[in-house]
């Protein structure tokens, strides 16, 4: 499944050494990891950006979900951006890029208190237990978010606030006549292409989504050595 994920650490040596793990977990075919960066909030509540990794090539860190997050986490003190970053704050402050509810920001904001370090990733995993496991044994707190079941729901929510708007021109369409019709009548019919539109895009973004995951979780299944790797030093930890 995609998730966002977001671990807190205490100090940056610890922060960079959660991106590290994220990278051996990849290695040894645990997760996927698409894109992540280190970011840390100073005493003044000024958040920078440490580290920005392209750590896959399907895509750079602008217009990925981790992008827009570190943007959204910034607040309104603003976001320090560091000059190997490759990162401009235009990019890095929708929502609808971060693939994430406002909750979820909220949340994550709330745990980057001053003097705390995040590390952000965009990542695939077919358990938990992998990354908690190794965030847990480095002091990380972890926060994730399913992007999938996000992204669905702000789509059906945009189309059926459009639906919403459609009918109260329609009701209004009945009684109108002559010059107001017509304004009416362009207005549904523009209302409707848009609409039509946005499902469109929805039912095309759903079908590569899943032809996505199902390749993908052909990789994790070549991969059971990692699995059982993984569960079982899962086993091995002591019981929370």
């Amino acid at each position: 499944m995609e998730r966002m994920l977001v671990v807190i650490f205490d100090t940056e040596t610890k922060a960079y050494e959660g991106a590290s793990a994220l990278r051996e977990l990849e290695r040894e075919g645990s997760i996927t990891v698409y894109a992540g960066a280190v970011v840390a909030k100073n005493a003044a509540g000024v958040t920078t950006v440490k580290q920005a990794d392209d750590l896959d090539p399907v895509g750079t860190l602008v217009g990925t979900s981790v992008g827009g997050l570190v943007g959204l986490l910034a607040g309104p003190v603003g976001v320090a951006l560091g000059a190997a970053s490759g990162l401009t704050l235009g990019a890095l402050s929708d929502l609808a890029d971060a693939r994430v509810g406002d909750d979820f920001v909220e949340e994550a904001a709330r745990s980057l208190t001053p003097n705390k370090v995040a590390v952000i990733a965009e990542i695939d995993e077919e358990w938990t237990a992998p990354v908690d496991h190794r965030m847990d044994a480095l002091g990380g707190l972890v926060i994730r978010r399913a992007l999938s079941d996000v992204r669905e729901q702000m789509r059906k929510e945009r189309i059926a606030a459009m639906q919403a708007d459609l009918a109260q021109l329609k009701a209004e369409i009945a009684a109108a006549n002559g010059e107001r019709k017509a304004k009416l009548r362009a207005r549904i019919d523009r209302l409707q292409g848009t609409i039509d539109e946005q499902q469109k895009k929805a039912e095309t973004w759903f079908d590569t989504f899943q032809a996505r995951r199902k390749a993908k979780r052909e990789v994790f299944k070549k991969n059971a050595a990692a699995a059982g790797r993984a569960l079982n030093e899962l086993a091995k930890s002591p019981p929370v």
